[in-house]
């Protein structure tokens, strides 16, 4: 009966003790148990390969963004100078982001040239500003992957668009242009975007080099992309 009892109060005893080592543990150690623990099981690990992989991934699209808005343009922008130097006069240009971009000239003296001035001037002034950055330069790059998009993007639209007459392709049949004319535009521009594109080299070797994006690039695209928009969705109408 005696050793019984003094067991079991020896038992409590070391209870209570445990219970008040529990009690006393100081919070930091507890965050210093913890947090590795949290690690190995939910593996959080600071990574700055990955922190620059998400980087490329969102470096390439906000390029890709910039470079369809910046298309928009540069084919409205043919379409008004047609216009121009045709003596019409332009109503108004739609650049809504969330509307398909048109130019709207009245009176229209010659058609044929206002809408063959979009694809061409869209395709081809891009070059000249690739053409214009310095050559070796991360700038140079941009521009050349911004034309290659520029001539693929208008000689598809134009190219196969020709069968079913869809946008420009519609104005150009009404106005005398042969379905063999316009696929022979993108004939012209596709392969030519896509060459340039080969020449910047493959997007695997892209997404293989680390620390290649200077941060000012990067947030310099996003400014680009950032302010036309912002100014197309206040001024620019959707009809």
């Amino acid at each position: 009966m005696t050793r019984n009892g003094s067991s079991q109060t020896e038992g409590s005893t070391k209870r209570k003790d445990q219970a008040k080592r529990k009690d006393h543990v100081k919070p930091k150690d507890h965050v210093r148990l913890s947090v590795p623990r949290m690690r190995s099981i939910l593996n959080l690990k600071w990574n700055p390969s990955a922190m620059q992989r998400v980087r490329q991934i969102l470096f390439g699209v906000v390029a890709i963004s910039t470079c369809w808005f910046g298309m928009l343009v540069m084919h409205e922008m043919g379409h008004v100078i047609g216009a121009l130097i045709t003596g019409g006069t332009v109503e108004r240009v739609v650049l809504h982001p969330l509307t398909i971009s048109s130019t709207h000239v009245s009176p229209n003296p010659s058609p044929s040239v206002v809408v063959w001035l979009g694809p061409i001037w869209g395709a081809t002034f891009p070059l000249a500003i690739a053409w214009l950055c310095p050559a070796e330069t991360f700038w140079r790059a941009l521009a050349v992957f911004f034309a290659g998009f520029c001539l693929i993007a208008n000689g598809a639209y134009i190219g196969l668009g020709s069968f079913e007459q869809i946008g420009d392709c519609k104005e150009m049949a009404d106005t005398g242009t042969s379905a063999g004319s316009m696929i022979a535009l993108g004939l012209m521009c596709v392969p030519s975007g896509f060459y340039l594109w080969h020449g910047l080299g493959s997007f695997k070797n892209y997404f293989d080099k680390q620390n290649q994006i200077p941060a000012m690039v990067f947030f310099s695209i996003t400014g680009f992309l950032a302010l036309p928009l912002a100014i197309e969705l206040i001024f620019s109408p959707q009809v």
